[in-house]
């Protein structure tokens, strides 16, 4: 069933949506707010997070084009409509991995300004004179301040980041000689506006540019990018009817997957939930439920990092990770903790506050980020170089379903056996070891959640693992270095079947042992 109204997948052009009947979530009473105050902004938010339509539509209204905000709730706030020179630099885009590149990009910034304005083309070789040039000319012959807005800032940093430390330290001194001539400019800016993903905080911009005003965590516009509840069933409701009867379910029914999928983010310690907008868009667009956003990149150097840093995955999922507002406000690429990146990257988000001890609990949005992002850990962890790792999930879930447990061995048997082995003491091969065995179990229960319930407490203890589909209830018990029949005498002891003794399902226990010497499965017992 195709949709009657055009979602904005992929538009990021204010002119155009409003234009070109395609659907908007107004967003302008908060845009109002944020430019009385003239102060020079950053804000910090995940790739496809509309942060470019935000600079799109700051663009239009400061160029005085009324006509595109007709009916929107700025229409009844502003009563000017004052046309301003805006020098938008769209940084999203462009050959940064290339000496020149980001130079080549400034000025191109710079040259489109100044014809467009009627202004004189300055020097192309001193890029600070000329980026203060064109601010001071422009304030002279047009009577009125320059909005500047600065669009994915950092992007130029990222594509180098991990690949060339030179290109991407000389990026960093560009950037400090060209951003810090607006420190002495307010007689010719209206407002100033950076955004990006990440805020490096050794990028000169947050040192020199010191009255450069965070927002990223700021309550009151935690919701300028982004979806609400509130919004999501106001602005799409004919989209989420179809939706529902495309798939055969109920509209209570689709709201709360599309929840699970893709609500969860909150950007301040109070803000309300924020769905993905790429995500979402896209799921109506398609009325299906895809993963949309993690499939547009898959974050290779976060997971490889992660790994080199023997980062405990199962730390994401158990509620562990605790950081505060300001370790997560900044980022340094020397820094040893990744959190902040993953947290300003939308890998994590904060899912609780503890204001006695101003402490953050972080963890994932929802279940698009949780399972894509713990696929791509699984493809480092798992050391599945050759693209099997779906795979086996999708034979370990089948071989559950089945019964199978046979072949549930061989699965495990294969994954185990692609642990490598290290270089350096015993000890320290040791050390790794248990980490990565431990590490496969997690992930790939973790990953078979997506398809059968998987929980790992009862009220007598902790089991390894409990699955359950609709015949069977598998009870799991991962020993490492010991014997499948301690691993099932555990089982009895602690009681870990007691829940399902009036179950009509069929009860497997599996005792499993891990070999440090074979590295490998040295036992596997079944009791059904």
């Amino acid at each position: 069933m195709a949709n009657m109204r055009k979602m904005p997948v992929g538009i990021q052009d204010f002119e155009t949506i409003r234009t070109e009947g395609y659907v908007y979530v107004d967003k302008t009473a908060l845009i109002y707010e944020l430019v009385q105050t003239g102060k020079p902004y950053f804000l910090s938010r995940p790739r496809r997070f509309g942060k470019s339509l935000l600079v799109s539509t700051l663009e239009a209204y400061f160029k005085g084009r009324k006509d595109l905000f007709e009916g929107l709730a700025i229409s009844g706030l502003e009563t000017e409509w004052a046309e301003y020179p805006v020098l938008k630099f769209s940084l999203a885009g462009g050959e940064f991995t290339r000496t020149e590149g980001l130079r080549t990009a400034l000025n191109g910034s710079l040259n489109d300004f100044e014809t467009s304005y009627g202004l004189p083309h300055g020097n192309e070789g001193d890029l600070p004179g000329r980026f203060k040039d064109a601010l001071r000319n422009a304030r002279k012959k047009l009577g009125r301040r320059v909005a500047v807005l600065v669009d994915e800032y950092d992007n130029p940093l990222l594509k180098t980041f991990g690949e060339n430390p030179e290109l991407e330290k000389a990026n960093r001194d560009l950037f400090k000689g060209f951003f810090a001539v607006l420190k002495d400019c307010d007689a010719y800016t209206r407002f100033v506006l950076f955004t990006g993903v990440t805020k490096f905080s050794k990028v000169s911009i947050f040192s020199d540019l010191n009255q450069l005003k965070d927002i990223s965590m700021s309550a009151k516009y935690s919701q300028l990018c982004g979806i609400t509840q509130e919004e999501m069933e106001k602005d799409f409701s004919p989209e989420i009817d179809a939706m529902a009867k495309e798939n055969g379910m109920t509209r209570e029914a689709c709201l709360a997957r599309l929840k699970k999928l893709y609500d969860g983010y909150h950007f301040a310690k109070d803000s309300p939930d924020i769905y993905n907008p790429f995500s979402l868009l896209n799921a109506f667009s398609d009325n299906n439920f895809g993963k949309y956003w993690f499939g547009t990149g898959t974050p290779t150097f976060l997971v490889r990092r992660l790994k080199e840093m023997g980062f405990n995955p199962r730390s994401f999922s158990d509620g562990s990770l605790y950081s505060s507002e300001d370790a997560i406000s900044d980022y340094r690429p020397d820094n040893p903790d990744i959190v902040p990146l993953l947290y300003q990257s939308g890998y994590l988000t904060i899912k609780a506050y503890d204001d006695r001890r101003r402490r953050l609990t972080l963890g994932y949005p929802n279940d698009e980020v949780k399972y894509g992002f713990t696929e791509s850990l699984a493809s480092v962890y798992l050391y599945n170089h050759g693209g099997r790792t779906g795979a086996d999930i999708f034979a370990i879930d089948d071989a559950v379903e089945e019964g199978d447990t046979d072949l549930l061995k061989k699965q495990f048997t294969a994954l185990f056996a692609r642990l490598p082995y290290a270089n350096g003491s015993k000890t320290a091969d040791d050390t790794m070891l248990e980490r990565d065995f431990q590490n496969v179990v997690f992930l790939t229960f973790f990953l078979l959640g997506q398809f059968v319930q998987v929980e790992q407490h009862t009220a007598r203890g902790r089991a390894d693992c409990i699955v359950e589909t609709d015949k069977y209830v598998y009870l799991f018990e991962f020993k490492r270095d010991g014997s499948a029949d301690e691993a099932l005498a555990q089982i009895e002891a602690q009681g870990y079947a007691a829940p399902y003794s009036a179950d009509s399902r069929t009860i497997v226990k599996i005792g499993a042992v891990f070999s440090s010497e074979q590295r490998n499965i040295s036992e596997w017992k079944v009791l059904r």
